[in-house]
């Protein structure tokens, strides 16, 4: 009886030292993956400085950072805008009179950056996708990224005059359906009788989004099994004209992420080696990725690795998918302003646009201030304390608070300040200096500025306050007024004299809520606070 109790013991603890090797081997895996991710970014950021409108170093690099939760600086997406809109002038509108895949790759890279396709430089580009013979003419990749480029942010269908045929998504769809091989898989024309990986991967893109019709789904299942009879039984990639390459290993991991299948389903698991375990193959650490294992890195493998690894990211989050541009908020022209902002507002204040769409952390999921959080961290106005945490209910420094304000007026940096506690070289140098020659801030005392010191309640009012007069707003009252605003709160008294005004104003403003008990204006104020109160004020001042 004992040896069988000590047998089934040590069977135990090998089981749990089994499980605990295998969770921590996936962590690292992770970790790996999430690191590589990042630093293709960087690297990509690097290389491709001034993306121009092309497959190699435009739309594909582009795009990838904008969707992989990198911090990239919006002159970076301002600057590829310019850059296009430049290009479509030139050539009238038109960017290919066969290749309507360009309208395709140029839209999808404009809405990722948080720019509308509909407007550029007076031609909407989504135009041309209305006609559907010349947009079918390249094959099944011309109705799939037509498919993929208008849902990515639900852009309609214009109706093109110049067309013999005008599109609807039904005929795409339906085309694409037509064009299904009888194993299951798609190719580039009509003609071709093999499944191509690549293709297939882009038809399942293309209908990922409309599995609730019969005939999509029907097809999207035979098109599944296909791509795993022909994914390499040990866990490899798939062969296409007797070579391997990098290339059909991203088209299929898109595809499994905009069809929400996890990476690691039995279909695609071989010999203990997922997709994702390929694709990783292909990276040499620090360079990049390679077309052919062992083949050297290029630029074109790269670009397409980074976007595989965005939509990989966003799927482990819970992010919308890598073509699902609905989080980015693109505006209708005709619901766009001439003047963005108030009348009154000051010349330098501008809203800040969107450079990190999509942009979340994972301690704010269910926070009540979670949209207002990445709302302003995907323009880049407030970061995290790490690229996945947001530490929502932490305190703040008097300059982290200068950065965030500073930040959400668009305003220009400024070095210039009388505070001698604000030393050159630091970090907030620049947005301490900008935040008091603006008015928003003043100091401690006429030298000092105490930076590292914790922002209270009421120092945060009168600085959003502030902040507010400069967007145009009128933050005045009058003794009653503050008297009658302030005089609901318990411990109204214990408000400092500089002060009441502009809490009155937050309260009335509707910037700080009138739900709580008390004011506490001496109690240290936490991010999501001030998240919650400048989301509030640049919304009223119709700079979001």
């Amino acid at each position: 009886m004992q040896r069988k109790l000590q047998k089934t013991l040590a069977l135990l603890m090998a089981v749990i030292l089994t499980l605990s090797i295998g969770a921590t081997a996936l962590a690292a895996d992770a970790a790996a993956v999430s690191k590589a991710r990042n630093d293709v970014a960087a690297i990509m950021l690097n290389t491709v400085k001034n993306p121009e409108v092309g497959s190699i170093g435009g739309e594909w690099a582009v795009l990838g950072l904008a969707r992989s939760g990198y911090d990239v600086p919006s002159s970076y997406y301002e600057d590829y805008y310019k850059t296009v809109e430049a290009y479509v002038k030139d050539c009238g509108g038109v960017l290919h009179d066969k290749k309507y895949t360009e309208y395709s790759r140029v839209i999808l890279a404009l809405t990722a950056a948080g720019f509308d396709p509909r407007d550029v430089g007076g031609y909407d580009l989504t135009l041309a996708l209305g006609d559907f013979d010349k947009t079918i003419w390249q094959g099944i990749n011309g109705p799939a990224f037509a498919l993929i480029a208008l849902d990515s942010a639900g852009y309609d269908i214009p109706d093109n005059p110049d067309a013999n045929t005008q599109a609807t998504r039904d005929m795409y769809i339906d085309e694409i359906l037509s064009r299904q091989l009888s194993d299951g898989g798609f190719a580039l024309s009509k003609s071709d009788t093999a499944a191509d990986p690549d293709l297939t991967g882009m038809a399942l893109q293309a209908l990922a989004k409309y599995q609730d019709r019969t005939d999509v789904k029907t097809a999207t299942d035979k098109a599944l099994a296909c791509l795993s009879k022909m994914q390499g039984s040990n866990g490899g990639g798939f062969i296409v004209g007797g070579a391997e390459s990098l290339e059909s290993v991203v088209h299929v991991i898109v595809a499994l992420c905009e069809l929400g299948v996890g990476l690691d389903d039995s279909r695609f698991v071989k010999n203990g080696n997922s997709l994702l375990d390929r694709l990783m193959d292909y990276y040499v650490a620090g360079k990049g990725f390679e077309h052919t294992i062992g083949g050297g890195v290029n630029q074109m493998a790269t670009e397409q690795a980074l976007y595989a690894l965005a939509s990989v990211y966003r799927y482990e989050n819970g992010l919308t998918s890598l073509y699902d541009m609905s989080d980015v908020g693109i505006i209708p022209p005709s619901e766009k302003s001439d003047d963005t902002g108030l009348s009154g507002k000051h010349a330098d204040v501008k809203p800040m646009p969107v450079t990190v769409p999509g942009k979340t952390f994972s301690d704010i999921a269910g926070h009540k201030n979670k949209n207002e959080i990445e709302q302003l961290a995907s323009r880049g106005i407030i970061n995290g304390k790490s690229d996945t945490l947001f530490d929502p209910d932490a305190t703040m420094t008097r300059a982290e608070f200068a950065t965030i304000v500073t930040r959400g007026l668009g305003l220009a940096q400024s070095t210039s300040t009388p505070f001698a506690d604000v030393a050159a070289g630091t970090w907030y140098l620049g947005y301490v200096g900008t935040a008091f020659n603006y008015g928003i801030i003043y100091g401690t005392s006429a030298t000092t500025f105490n930076p590292e010191g914790q922002i209270t309640v009421q120092e945060a009012a009168a600085m959003v306050a502030r902040a507010a007069k400069l967007c145009g707003m009128d933050t005045a009252m009058d003794a009653a007024a503050i008297r009658n605003m302030l005089a609901q709160f318990g411990d109204y008294t214990t408000v400092d004299d500089w002060a009441r005004e502009s809490l009155a104003f937050c309260y009335d403003s509707g910037i700080m809520s009138q739900d709580a008990l008390d004011i506490e204006p001496l109690r240290s104020i936490t991010r999501c606070e001030i998240t919650e109160m400048l989301y509030r004020m640049l919304d009223a001042a119709e700079l979001l």
